[in-house]
């Protein structure tokens, strides 16, 4: 490759001692070369065409005199020196190469700019990925032709976080991004991949949990860049500066989401606080990206773990006040979340069933009778429909345990089945199945209240066989689940309900109820 223009605009000149160790006499020191690169991208106006030349120089030139300290000759100690600041040059020079594509900054908290502020970006991640592309490319096939003898899988893993960042914040359908910088990120992705044996996203965060002597002796392959993807994102995950930019949640979220036992535990310090600060910001897409970070970690943290320095205590604060909010998105995630936390937190209520009127109330009960409370108030379709969905999971959990709140409970299956929720009648459904749970597990506490529920039943059955608005299908469907709520009360009754049910004026309902009705006591008779 000719260097000499490339040389001249650096003003480089090489040295005596450097035509000693170098291919070519005319070369100066690689790290020199990179130090100037990295000037000049940071303070040139047209950085194009340098990029060009930069990628020029990465597919061209001796992959000996671009991975090679100066000092490979010398003694250990100057030759870890050499590797060290070569590995600091190129740190550099990609930082560098990765700022000229760089999303401009808020400059206040709103953490939100015009479509128009990015335009400039796309044309700009373009060349710069095709010239990290080109430095992956040389540098993996160096090493994978064995020039290099242990340091430079080194320097492949100190630019590798960099580069992660990099493809991940441009490989996104946003705003700052184009067809073509998404199809270059994701090019660059793969040679990112490629150059260190990683056989996918998971791996090249994780790596394979071995030991550091296997990966020593496997050229250190084997190892993941999660602590240094952290490393490069840190700065700006504080409290005053990460909103400043918006693809730094989206780059933290999508690493987070990656990793998954046991390689999440050891970085819970440093991946826990961003998640909370996400979870307690005011704008719900926001705060619905922190609920799943955290949803993810509960899941893929050791329960010993999140017990300690009262973690799991800190994390059902945060995701217990969500449930005051009105947005339904954000409660089906919060309460799916709490699901999962309230196992490592306390027992199952249901485990304690035998003793449950002596226990004292739990989080579970905390949770449950807030959003009853909640469900007895609540107008929304959405909210209603979340709110139905969560309570079926919820009472599965309670078990028996649920007899501490059938009062309120009563009250929200009454009122839910007896609103319309067209087209599907999700609400209604699910609400029959609450009913038919609570048979199940608290029936000594249910003959009392066997009148008022077949009363709403009836009237149900009534409604939806005379319900224009409902398929055939979703009607066949409710009456079936109301037919099985009837025969679970008169087992509830110890049998009583048939003679009522039997009585039943035809003349005030249509034959698909009188037949809904039939097959009730058809299978009690038998």
């Amino acid at each position: 490759m000719e260097l000499s223009s490339l040389l001249h605009d650096l003003h480089l000149s090489s040295s005596s001692s450097a035509e000693k160790l170098l291919p070519s006499p005319s070369l100066p020191p690689i790290t020199e070369l990179l130090s100037r690169l990295q000037q000049q991208l940071i303070g040139a106006t047209d950085k194009s065409s340098l990029i060009g030349r930069v990628e020029q120089l990465f597919q061209s030139a001796d992959p000996h005199w671009l991975f090679s300290p100066a000092s490979a000759n010398h003694g250990a100690e100057q030759e870890a020196a050499g590797r060290a600041e070569l590995q600091a040059a190129y740190i550099s020079v990609v930082g560098a190469l990765i700022g000229c594509a760089a999303l401009p900054l808020c400059e206040d908290d709103c953490g939100s700019l015009p479509a128009a502020e990015y335009r400039s970006v796309p044309p700009r991640a373009v060349p710069v990925s095709s010239a990290l592309r080109a430095l992956l490319r040389t540098l993996g096939n160096w090493e994978g032709e064995g020039g290099a003898r242990g340091g430079q899988t080194a320097l492949l893993l100190a630019v590798a976080p960099q580069i992660c960042v990099f493809t991940v914040t441009h490989f996104q359908d946003q705003v700052w991004t184009s067809s073509s910088s998404r199809e270059a990120a994701k090019s660059l992705q793969k040679a990112l991949l490629k150059a260190g044996s990683w056989r996918d996203s998971a791996h090249l965060l994780m790596g394979d949990g071995r030991s550091g002597e296997e990966e020593e002796e496997e050229g250190g392959k084997s190892r993941g860049i999660l602590g240094g993807i952290l490393d490069v994102l840190q700065p700006q995950l504080t409290k005053d500066s990460w909103q400043r930019c918006e693809a730094v949640k989206l780059v933290f979220s999508w690493t987070l989401l990656q990793v998954t036992r046991p390689a999440l535990s050891p970085h819970l310090p440093r991946l826990l606080p961003p998640s909370l600060l996400l979870n307690d910001h005011h704008r719900p897409e926001n705060c619905m990206l922190g609920v799943r970070c955290l949803h993810h970690i509960v899941l893929n943290t050791p329960a010993s773990d999140l017990r300690q320095f009262n973690t799991a205590d800190v994390l059902y604060q945060a995701l217990f006040r969500h449930l005051f909010t009105t947005e339904a998105a954000v409660i089906q995630l919060v309460l799916s979340c709490l699901l999962d936390l309230l196992l490592v937190l306390e027992k199952p209520p249901s485990s304690l069933a035998p003793s449950f009127s002596r226990r004292k109330p739990c989080h579970h009960d905390d949770v449950l009778r807030l959003v009853l409370t909640h469900m007895e108030a609540e107008h929304k379709v959405a909210l209603r429909r979340v709110y139905a969905s969560a309570l079926l999971q919820y009472l599965d959990r309670m078990g028996v345990a649920v007899c501490r709140h059938l009062r309120r409970l009563e009250r929200v299956m009454l009122g839910y089945l007896e609103v319309r929720d067209p087209p599907e009648e999700t609400s209604r459904l699910k609400i029959l199945q609450v009913l038919q749970k609570t048979l199940k597990a608290a029936w000594p506490r249910m003959e009392s209240r066997v009148d008022m529920l077949l009363r709403c039943l009836l009237r149900l059955l009534v409604d939806v066989s005379s319900d224009s608005q409902l398929s055939d299908s979703v009607k066949q469907e409710v009456m079936n689940e109301t037919a099985h709520c009837i025969k679970l009360l008169d087992g509830c009754s110890h049998g009583k309900l048939q003679s009522l049910l039997q009585q039943v004026d035809s003349s005030c309902c249509s034959s698909e109820v009188l037949g809904c009705l039939a097959t009730v006591t058809i299978r009690a008779a038998r």
